[in-house]
């Protein structure tokens, strides 16, 4: 990896793309600390901090929004909003006919998709900062945390629309700048900016791990830290790459008087083939409980099951697993249609050796697919489990940074991003047959 990266500044348009990948993550980073108008920024910083310490929550919030979101920033809402409008664009594609059709006539209907998708982030955007500021004005943001309704220097409507404008603003912003990553930088521009995110609050994990320990006990257990992070990293890498190749054989047929076909490829089906998407339905699920806890703290039953909703407790632990398991079935089985593709391939004059065209090769690939699928929704589940057993045992920080969805956008944008610098390299140095 480091010597595609060395390979890649030696070369003059592909460093141009890099430099200009790592100006726009500056200023994306630069907008994720800048706060926005009406923010009292030290008695948010204070009230934040204490807010991490007494609720794992805000830890997890902190984490996806890069620490900007807890600031209150202009880029509070982060890439978060176009995430979530392209999940539900994704899951709307199965259910509504026309975003199917449009889904299928190529790039004219990918950019419609994309337009709408657009629409739909900033509709969201404008709900999400609706929502924070309300809180935040209301005291309601860091409930039970000394300070937290003094976070707004002013709690009127028209301080509470500039925020508003300002972070959907701040949202669209960074819609853009990602598009510019993607089309003249190196990567796909929003993986870039939620990789920086995640990495962004990185060293504040790590100081807070080592403060967390007793003096004669720090420095062996960061060292054990680290040394765990970077075998978890080693078996992520190892799951994320493995795939199950499943080879297509296609006819010779014959068009006029050329011969056509005849060549062989393969279906390549992941083992980790649902992503990060099951631990973000997941842990959403999971947060609704939580909320309901804040929003009515007298109710009786939510504070009977207050306990279990920590997340050191194993019942919490138990269903958040089986959420995981439950929901990478779920998304596969959405995503990856078995009879389309073997439609697909039999009208093609595609067959898998061994398997006839049709219902039976619909009925191979569905065998494979959920088998497939077992090794990898528990590789998510015990990934994902990794920051609540770390909480637990070191009693230091829910920070954990190797575990979790974390470790799985660092893994999976890093390799991505490498893969595509590698073929550009072999693009542009290409030594041929002849050496």
């Amino acid at each position: 990896m480091l010597t595609a990266f060395a390979r890649a500044f030696r070369t003059p348009d592909l460093r141009k793309k890099i430099l200009f990948t790592l100006f726009i993550i500056v200023i994306f980073r630069i907008g994720s600390v800048l706060p926005s108008p009406g923010v009292n920024t030290e008695v948010l910083r204070e009230t934040a901090d204490k807010a991490k310490e007494s609720n794992q929550l805000y830890g997890l919030v902190d984490l996806f929004s890069g620490g900007a979101l807890l600031k209150l920033s202009v880029f509070a809402l982060g890439i978060m909003p176009y995430i979530t409008a392209s999940i539900i664009l994704q899951l709307l594609t199965v259910v509504i006919p026309k975003l199917e059709a449009l889904k299928k006539e190529g790039q004219a209907g990918t950019t419609k998709i994309t337009q709408y998708t657009r629409y739909l982030t900033v509709g969201l955007a404008i709900l999400q900062a609706t929502g924070i500021v309300a809180m935040a004005a209301t005291g309601q943001l860091f409930q039970g945390v000394a300070g937290g309704g003094d976070v707004l220097y002013n709690n009127d409507l028209t301080t509470i629309i500039t925020i508003v404008i300002c972070m959907t603003a701040g949202t669209t912003v960074i819609m853009w700048l990602g598009e510019l990553i993607t089309d003249r930088g190196v990567g796909n521009g929003m993986s870039i900016l939620i990789f920086t995110q995640v990495v962004a609050v990185f060293p504040a994990q790590f100081w807070a791990i080592y403060q967390g320990q007793p003096e004669d006990r720090r420095v062996f257990v960061f060292s054990l830290v680290i040394l765990v992070g970077l075998a978890i990293m080693a078996g992520v890498v190892f799951v994320e790459q493995a795939q199950r190749r499943i080879p297509v054989q296609y006819a010779k047929r014959m068009v006029g008087r050329r011969m056509y076909g005849g060549t062989s490829t393969y279906i390549p089906l992941k083992v980790n083939q649902a992503g990060i998407i099951p631990l973000i339905f997941a842990s959403s699920l999971l947060y609704l409980p939580v909320l309901a806890t804040q929003l009515w703290p007298e109710n009786k039953w939510l504070q009977k099951i207050q306990p279990y909703l920590q997340q050191d407790n194993p019942w919490h632990m138990a269903v958040f697993f089986g959420f995981i398991i439950f929901f990478t079935y779920f998304y596969v089985a959405i995503t990856f249609n078995p009879t389309e593709v073997a439609d697909n391939m039999k009208k093609y004059g595609g067959f898998i050796p061994g398997i006839r065209p049709g219902r039976p090769t619909a009925e191979y690939l569905d065998y494979v697919l959920t088998r497939i699928t077992t090794p990898g929704a528990l590789y998510l589940g015990f990934v994902s489990l990794i920051p609540m057993v770390a909480f637990a045992l070191l009693n230091a920080t829910q920070d954990f940074p190797f575990g979790g969805a974390s470790i799985l956008i660092v893994v999976g944008v890093g390799l991505d991003t490498v893969k595509q610098i590698e073929s550009q390299l072999q693009q542009r140095n290409y030594e041929g047959f002849l050496r």
